[in-house]
This record gives C-alpha cells, sequence and structure tokens, in this order.
C-alpha cells in the first residue's frame, strides 16, 4: 500500500519511531496493541531486520502476536518473560498525571497486567490525545458473560454517586453480536463525558462482582512520547518531571498498513 499518510498517521508515526530507540539489545518489551502501538512494531521490525536488534517481545492481543511475528519479531508469553524491561503502548486520552483511559482496541486486560510487570511504561500518542480531565473517550469496562446485564445494574447504580458528568453505558458490539474479549469476555462502554476522580473510579468499579477489569491506568505511565505531523516529539517523563523535544526525519514509506 502506498500514498500520503494522514497528518495524525504521522504524528504516530514518528511517536513511534522516537519510542523504538528507547528499546535496547536484549530486552524483554511488552507490545501494547492499537494503530500507534501497531507503528512500534513495524519500527521495530526494522531494527531487528536492519540492526540485528535482539529482543523478546510479549503481546497483549493476538493481533499484535501476529503483526510482531510477521517483522520478525521473537514472541514471547508473558509467563515465559516473568517481568518485563519496557513496554510501549498507546492510549485512548491521557490526562496532565499521565492517568490513562486505554481499552478502545479490546485488550485493555491484557494491556493492564502486561504494564503493571513492567519496569517502565511509556505511552505513545498524537496530540489530540491529551486531556484536562478524563472521560470523553467512552471508558471500557471488561465483564464476564455471565450475568453482564446485572453487572451493568450494579455499575448504573455506582455512577449515581461517582464523580461523573454521564451514565449511559452501551455493550460493545461486532458485526451485530457481543464483542468478545481475547479472554473471551465482554465490554462496556462507559459514557461519562467528564471523571472527576480517576482512582476512586477505578476502585470501585473493581469491586463490582462481575467486573474482570477496567480501562482507567492510573499512576502506572512513567513517560508519555507525543508526536506532531511536522516531525516534533514531545517526551513528558513523570519521574525526573522533564519535558524534552525532538524532531524526527520523516520519511515517506510504503509499509504503511490498516489499523489492528
Amino acid at each position: 500500500m502506498t500514498g500520503e499518510l494522514s497528518p495524525i498517521d504521522k504524528a504516530k508515526f514518528v511517536a513511534a519511531k522516537r519510542a523504538a530507540e528507547m528499546v535496547e539489545d536484549g530486552m524483554r518489551v511488552g507490545l501494547g496493541t492499537g494503530s500507534t502501538a501497531a507503528w512500534l512494531v513495524r519500527h521495530l521490525g526494522d531494527r531487528v531486520r536492519d540492526e540485528g536488534l535482539r529482543i523478546k517481545g510479549v503481546r497483549t492481543s493476538a493481533r499484535t502476536a501476529q503483526l510482531a511475528k510477521q517483522v520478525g519479531i521473537d514472541v514471547i508469553s508473558l509467563n515465559e518473560a516473568g517481568t518485563l524491561n519496557i513496554t510501549i503502548d498507546g492510549a485512548d486520552e491521557f490526562d496532565g498525571k499521565l492517568n490513562l483511559i486505554k481499552g478502545g482496541g479490546g485488550a485493555l486486560l491484557r494491556e493492564k497486567i502486561v504494564a503493571a510487570a513492567s519496569e517502565e511504561v511509556v505511552i505513545i500518542a498524537d496530540a489530540a490525545k491529551e486531556v484536562g480531565t478524563l472521560g470523553a473517550f467512552p471508558l471500557p469496562v471488561e465483564v464476564v458473560p455471565f450475568g453482564w446485564t446485572t453487572t451493568q445494574m450494579l455499575i448504573e447504580e455506582l455512577l449515581v454517586s461517582a464523580d461523573v458528568m454521564g451514565r449511559r453505558i452501551t455493550l460493545r458490539m461486532n458485526n451485530g453480536k457481543p464483542f468478545v474479549t481475547d479472554e473471551g469476555n465482554h465490554i462496556l462502554d462507559l459514557h461519562l463525558s467528564r471523571i472527576g476522580n480517576a482512582r476512586q473510579l477505578s476502585m470501585a468499579l473493581n469491586q463490582m462482582p462481575g467486573v474482570v477489569e477496567n480501562g482507567l491506568f492510573v499512576d502506572l505511565c512513567d513517560k508519555v512520547i507525543i508526536g506532531y505531523s511536522d516531525g516534533r516529539v514531545e517526551t513528558r517523563d513523570i519521574n525526573e518531571g522533564t519535558v524534552s523535544e525532538d524532531l524526527i526525519d520523516f520519511a515517506e514509506t510504503e509499509n504503511l498498513f490498516s489499523d489492528i
């Protein structure tokens, strides 16, 4: 596939390229899911091919595993890896404290487990993903299929007293049927508009019977790399309290692909 990349795809491309440069030989690397993470996997594949980079990749979804294998990355399970040196993933939203909403691609459970097993978590995103307050993007909540309607009612009751602006909940669908995650569960998307206290809401949701995990990633992200369509890349380190900016040379590529 050839052609000019859109401004958003250029932003994702350069953010992913900068993150790929952080990976060192011999690392165990958590590989995220989604369109931005797919760029990362492609960049790492280029380094494997061109530089002889040797890494072990731990996938967060079957789609990511398939792409990683296609580009020559050695894929192992998290059980085999144990702990990870770094995880690089995308996000649907992030705020100034680097709290995230993830799960638009349906892999939030594996993504959170992999992030928790990592020494460092780096999020790559285009600038449009930054928000003042989380919640504009629907919050995914992974639930077991058994009694999911009861789980939804319990969540609805919780939201009455929660610091949120909206309370609508929808079951995620795929081709007319409930979406099924890699772990065999369903996803409820919570349309909240604004989340006043992400940590409190995350804890409350995970106490609900039937809830497996939610898409609020609180205190898990160490760095965010923000890409811009002109090739600028901004890196924010929450631990060091630093912000740096680089310029990535953007070269048109024929390795274009659909979102995974």
